[in-house]
């Protein structure tokens, strides 16, 4: 048995991603952020399409059409395949927990 709020390390210098299970068309990955975001020229555009879930904290995401939607504990979103986006905002006085499921 694991616990998603363990072994969060107490400085975050830069963002922590973990897979916790990988199985034929699926993925899950534990992301950790503390004020991180994506570089001002990097977009996400991936072939797997991503259903995202802030546990703890809060972070925004922002698509190449200029939409940005900020999400709290709880919020989720399922962002297409090649929908680019990027994160622009993390909370910088916690650790956000996101949970990302990849599928095909």
């Amino acid at each position: 048995m694991n616990n998603l709020h363990d072994d969060i390390p107490a400085e975050l210098p830069q963002e922590v991603f973990s897979d916790l299970l990988s199985a034929g068309s699926v993925r899950i990955e534990r992301i950790l952020s503390r004020g991180q975001t994506s570089p001002e020229s990097g977009w996400y555009d991936q072939d797997e399409h991503e259903w995202v879930l802030i546990l703890q904290g809060g972070g925004e995401l922002t698509f190449d059409n200029g939409d940005c939607i900020r999400l709290g504990p709880g919020d989720y979103l399922n962002i297409p395949a090649h929908r680019r986006h990027r994160v622009s905002w993390t909370d910088p006085d916690q650790t956000t927990i996101w949970l990302a499921v990849f599928y095909r």
